[in-house]
Parts: C-alpha cells; sequence; structure tokens
C-alpha cells in the first residue's frame, strides 16, 4: 500500500508545483523535492529522529502469527538442545533495570561505535544455568518484530532478577548500558546504529510498561500477556480488560518573535550548565495539541502566542521508568507578546535569543566530541574498566570556549527545532528545511 500512496502524493504534488512555476525559488524547491525517489521520501521520514525508523516494525507482512511464533517459543524453551541451525532463528536482547546489553564496536572512519548484544536463545538458556540454573519463561518475553530475509525472530527480556549475568556477559565484552549513553554515542549517518537505537528503545519501552501493568486497573487482578507481550489483559474471567501500552504525549516548541527575528529559549535547573533549549509541557486532557502549546507557553514565561505550525515528532523512551514513552510532538508557535515573566517553579530562565546568538550555540564539533567520548565510555564499559561508575549522571555536553550556551544535541527534536529555524534553507539530516515552503506540504509527505 506504501508505494501506491507515495505515487498519488506525489501526482498531486506535480499539479500544486506547477502552481508555482512563475517563481524561481519555489519551482526549485519543488522540483528537487519531487524528482527524489519514492524510497528517499520514506528514508527521509524514518531517520529524520532518534528511537524512530525502527527497522523491526516495517509494513511488511510478517510471515510469523503471534500465536505461532509464542507456541514455537514455548517448546524452543522446554527443549534441552542449543541448536543454532532451528528455523526461524530466535534472537533475544536481555534489558537489565532498563538498559539494553550492547557491545562496542569500530565504525569505520567515523571510529568507535556500539551494537545491541543479540543473544541466541538456547545461547541465553546456557548462560542462565551457568548464573544459577534460572528457568526461562515465554511470558518473560516480550516480541519485537521479525526478518524475513534474515529468518530472524527477535526479543526482549528483563533480566533485572538474575544474579551473576553481568561478570557473565562481561566475560564476552559484552555490558548493560544506560539508553541515554547510547542515544548520544550514536553516530548519526551510521544508519545500522540509528535501527539498534530505535530498537532498543521500543524494547525498553515495551518492558517498562510491562512492570507497571502487572495488575488490572480496573478491579485489581493480575494481568496475562497477550499478542506476544504488544498487549495485557486481565485475568479475571468477570472483567477481562485489555490494557495497551502507555504513551505520554508531550508537545515542544520553539516560539519565534517574527517581528525581531528572536526565537524564545529557556533552561531548567537541572540541565548542564549554559544549555537552553525549547519550551515544552505534557498535554491535558481535552486538550489540542496547539491549545497545549499556547498553554505551557503562557504558562512557563508569560509569552502569549497565536499561530501553531507542526514540525515533527519523535518518541522519547528515555524519561523515567513512570513514563516509559514519550511522545513529544514539535511546533513553532509564534508570539502575540513578548515581555517574559517567568515561573521560577517551571523554569529557571528564559530569554529571546538572535539568529546569530543560536547559531554560535549550534557548534557542531561538540556534539561530534561528545558521541566520540560516550563511544569510548561504551567501550570502557564493555571491558569492565568503569563497572561502579554512573556515567549517565556523570556525563555533561562541554562547549568549551567556542560558544556562552549550547543547545540539546542532535539526539533531541529540540535541536531540530531550533536549528530548522536558524538554518532555514540547510539539508538536516536528509530534510530540506525552508524558510517559505508551503506550511505543512512538505512535511507531510
Amino acid at each position: 500500500m506504501v508505494k501506491p500512496l507515495f505515487h498519488n502524493i506525489l501526482s498531486t504534488s506535480q499539479t500544486i508545483f506547477s502552481l508555482f512555476s512563475h517563481s524561481n525559488k519555489l519551482s526549485s524547491q519543488f522540483q528537487s523535492l519531487l524528482t527524489r525517489p519514492i524510497s528517499q521520501h520514506i528514508t527521509m521520514s524514518m531517520n529524520l529522529h532518534a528511537f524512530a525508523g525502527n527497522p523491526l516494525r516495517s509494513n511488511s507482512p510478517n510471515p510469523f502469527s503471534q500465536t505461532s511464533l509464542i507456541e514455537t517459543l514455548k517448546s524452543r524453551i522446554s527443549e534441552n538442545t542449543t541448536n543454532h541451525s532451528l528455523s526461524p532463528n530466535f534472537k533475544v536482547l536481555p534489558l537489565r533495570n532498563g538498559r539494553p546489553l550492547a557491545s562496542s564496536t569500530v565504525a569505520g572512519n567515523s571510529g568507535l561505535s556500539w551494537r545491541l548484544g543479540w543473544i541466541g536463545l538456547g545461547d541465553l538458556k546456557g548462560i542462565l544455568v551457568n548464573c544459577g540454573g534460572a528457568q526461562l519463561r515465554s511470558e518473560s518475553f516480550v516480541y519485537l518484530g521479525s526478518s524475513v530475509e534474515e529468518d530472524e525472530v527477535y526479543w526482549a527480556i528483563d533480566v533485572s532478577g538474575e544474579n551473576g549475568l553481568v561478570p557473565e556477559f562481561g566475560s564476552m565484552k559484552l555490558c548493560f548500558v544506560e539508553l541515554r549513553i547510547l542515544m548520544v554515542a550514536t553516530y548519526w549517518e551510521d544508519l545500522k546504529v540509528m535501527g539498534n537505537l530505535a530498537i532498543a528503545g521500543y524494547a525498553r519501552a515495551l518492558l517498562e510498561w510491562h512492570k507497571k501493568s502487572r495488575f488490572c486497573g480496573h478491579c485489581g487482578e493480575k494481568t496475562v500477556q497477550k499478542e506476544a507481550g504488544r498487549r495485557k489483559q486481565c485475568s479475571n474471567e468477570s472483567c477481562k480488560q485489555s490494557i495497551y501500552p502507555r504513551l505520554d504525549p508531550v508537545v515542544i516548541m520553539l516560539v519565534i518573535d517574527r517581528e525581531n527575528d528572536r526565537a524564545l529559549l529557556g533552561r531548567q535547573s537541572r540541565f548542564a550548565r549554559r544549555m537552553w533549549s525549547c519550551l515544552a509541557g505534557f498535554i491535558e486532557p481535552g486538550e489540542s495539541l496547539e491549545e497545549a502549546v499556547r498553554r505551557e507557553t503562557w504558562e512557563e514565561t508569560g509569552i502569549e502566542v497565536g499561530k501553531v505550525e507542526y514540525h515533527s515528532s519523535q518518541p522519547w523512551p528515555v524519561g523515567p521508568p513512570s513514563m516509559p514513552c514519550q511522545l513529544m510532538v514539535g511546533f513553532f508557535a509564534y508570539a502575540k507578546s513578548l515581555e517574559i515573566n517567568v515561573d521560577k517553579e517551571e523554569l529557571e530562565d528564559a530569554k529571546w535569543c538572535s539568529r546569530e546568538d543560536v547559531r554560535k550555540a549550534l557548534t557542531f564539533a561538540e556534539y561530534k566530541k561528545a558521541q566520540r567520548s560516550s563511544a569510548a565510555k561504551v567501550e570502557q564499559m564493555c571491558k569492565g574498566v568503569e563497572k561502579t561508575q554512573r556515567l549517565a549522571r556523570k556525563f555533561n555536553v562541554k562547549s568549551g570556549e567556542l560558544a556562552p550556551m549550547f543547545v540539546p544535541g542532535p539526539y533531541a527534536i529540540a535541536h531540530h527545532l531550533i536549528k530548522s529555524w536558524a538554518f532555514p534553507d540547510k539539508n538536516i539530516n536528509g530534510v530540506e528545511y525552508h524558510s517559505k515552503q508551503p506550511s505543512g506540504f512538505i512535511s507531510n509527505l
């Protein structure tokens, strides 16, 4: 269904393009967009943000039914074999306290990088036996997806309660790494690692949700897994309430003063020194996205917002365990008033920043430095060098002497909101941002 849909969109787009043929600037802009292959349009939308574009969640048909997968999983768990030639091959991603298993690797000219620590089901059984004889249960696994080409099925499992696994995996140069460290350590042009990050984020979100939904919120009885872990159901026969993974939507907005060519940036007390970012807030019941943008901006800074334009969205599974998967919905918001009145309970400070100041804050070399530093930390952890250190708390982007402030790195939607305003005619992460594009047209493709 995807290709016919895009063909129809592009056919309509070419009609629109002809209406703009009198403008050379718009003509070249739209011609560039319309002449790209359809596959490139799809790739653009998939690879815009970290944690999006999960390669295991494609629209291609899945040859394995969830019922048959669960039955096959039960059968293989009960078998006393580590046969690696079985079809399909089951691969498992263990997570411990929300941290996926990972390994350090070298990614060509980009230097150090990382990969997910997939373990064969038979190998995982053997490792657990070595660690004290813990028994696997099919209910402990959640289904992540399948690869028809590789004849492989991918699962995730929470091993937080199993002792002895850290040294066992350590002997294999594997370690459990904080997802935020992996996020910063990701080299953005390595699509395989970007895919790994999206899979790890999805696995963490699912497993954290499973830990938080062990009991029915309606009657209090225990819940059981359904659909290979993608849904839960109350075990009470008179209730049988269906429970689906929790999603916490958040609006994040760059507030713009068009008249003076400025953007509003804020900072919270928990931010690293000199870091500024977009405003953000959770959506309240009975509220539209646009209403949430206006309310949050007014509550935090006293700025009244008029027009609100959608930019893009990003899954965000690196929040607290109580909110295992936030969805960041990004907007440009245009100010109707300019006087700032900061709510000190919400923000430490907020200020208007000129386009030039924001461009200085977007010092890409510093993000490269942070990526290399975090990738080196993953390597050290996998070698057992820093077993006892909580690296995520120690991590801090250093802006050095290049700018008096910096903004979140390319892993965050805030970075792309800010950068697409600061450099309106640049190509960023494969998507062309233009200051005078027809509203909503390019972003909808």
